[in-house]
């Protein structure tokens, strides 16, 4: 592939992109070879303990890592100027989410249905997130990918009942992880209000989220479809596995990255690429409109996640609905901390011991503020977006497809 070129908006000189595969590669985000890590650990030894300049360091990264995120493909622009400001199928803008929402009428009541539950408190827990006021981003995602991989199909513009029953699902398995997570970070509010593990006790919400998975799982099986059912099952593998890169870290700097973009993947991301592939497996048998689909979601959901990583930073409580700075507070280092880090390398050792002392968490903060960490990954997920638009755009243009090329600028441009 031809090399694409880029600069910095800070005037740095011209230099080829690293060849490879970047966020469009097959699979999650996942880490480096061994040779391009040691090539990164050589340069960094060569440069001795001087700080490396931030735009130096994703320079830097690019190079050593391609296969994580090639960012030199695209020129360092702004949201605007990077995303799609109208849509392309020729007819009437549509709000993305009233456009899926045709499709998504009595989506609570449904999920709750799927929840047969005679014992009065374990249906309470069960449906305690089931009360519409959810953003519903993944059915969202998950009923316009169907209506534009059956329209690019053969021009149906119908929803079948099993793609429908997917975003079910989806939300379920979310949901699941929701309550689970809570369990996990020992987390006191979501959305506004207490956590099911606060009010019910941290057994009974383990239980609770079970349940939901089960739930989830039974509505799956019914589908009929092995190859969905195969799809979907990764993604439960997927999350377990990416709590456990959440807790655990790397010692080496040069090797952080991937494995954040890797737990971004896995935690977040999964979720949305196997549920867009797996409307697709229903709606057409071409399995590059599969691979389409799959990348879509990818990309979108790295870049969700890499966004709410930001707010977390430049959000207030009230907006985000959950307290701000969770992450440092429990012991995260996320995209702008990451970044912060290259300009600040004494927060490394903040970092290794997971802002555990007293005044960590206070003066992470403060070192990532004064960095350009909150700019640098808001670049990085409007690069996901730029590819997620590339791949979406093959489809045959429809109102759906245009909408989900919307619903990548609304990821970039959200406040909570």
């Amino acid at each position: 592939m031809a090399s694409r070129w880029w600069r910095w908006r800070r005037g740095c000189s011209w230099r080829p992109a690293a060849r490879g595969s970047g966020p469009g590669s097959q699979g999650g985000a996942g880490p480096p070879g061994p040779r391009a890590a040691a090539d990164a650990r050589a340069q960094v030894r060569s440069r001795g303990a001087r700080p490396m300049p931030c735009f130096h360091f994703v320079k830097h990264l690019t190079s050593a890592f391609p296969n994580v995120y090639s960012i030199s493909r695209f020129h360092h622009t702004t949201l605007a100027a990077c995303c799609y400001s109208k849509t392309r199928s020729g007819e009437k803008y549509t709000d993305p989410f009233k456009l899926g929402w045709r499709d998504l009428k009595d989506l609570y009541e449904d999920i709750r249905k799927e929840l047969l539950i005679s014992t009065t408190e374990l249906k309470e827990m069960s449906e305690y997130y089931f009360d519409g006021k959810g953003k519903a981003f993944r059915p969202i995602i998950v009923v316009l990918m169907a209506r534009a991989c059956n329209i690019h199909h053969d021009n149906s513009r119908d929803v079948q009942a099993s793609q429908r029953s997917i975003a079910l699902i989806a939300e379920m398995i979310h949901t699941a992880s929701l309550v689970h997570d809570d369990v996990i970070d020992d987390a006191s509010s979501r959305r506004g209000r207490h956590t099911v593990n606060k009010i019910w006790g941290e057994k009974k919400a383990v239980l609770a989220g079970d349940l939901i998975l089960s739930a989830a799982s039974i509505a799956l099986a019914r589908i009929g479809n092995t190859t969905v059912i195969s799809i979907l099952t990764q993604v439960i593998e997927d999350l377990v596995r990416g709590e456990f890169l959440q807790l655990g870290s790397k010692e080496n700097e040069n090797e952080r990255f991937a494995h954040y973009l890797e737990k971004t993947f896995k935690k977040t991301a999964s979720l949305i690429a196997n549920s867009c592939k797996a409307v697709s497996v229903l709606g057409c048998p071409d399995p590059v409109v599969h691979e389409i689909a799959y990348q879509y979601g990818k990309n979108v959901g790295i870049a969700f996640q890499l966004i709410d990583d930001v707010l977390d930073f430049t959000s207030c409580s009230d907006q985000m609905g959950k307290p701000t700075s969770a992450d440092l507070k429990l012991g995260l280092a996320t995209g702008p901390v990451l970044f912060a880090s290259q300009q600040f390398p004494e927060m490394n050792a903040m970092i290794m011991r997971r802002f555990s002392l007293p005044g960590d968490v206070d003066r992470a903060r403060q070192y990532v503020l004064q960095s350009d960490g909150v700019q640098q990954t808001t670049y990085l997920a409007q690069r996901y977006c730029h590819e997620a638009i590339r791949e979406i755009s093959k489809l045959r243009p429809s109102p759906e497809r245009d909408a989900l090329i919307q619903l990548s600028e609304i990821v970039l441009t959200r406040d909570k």
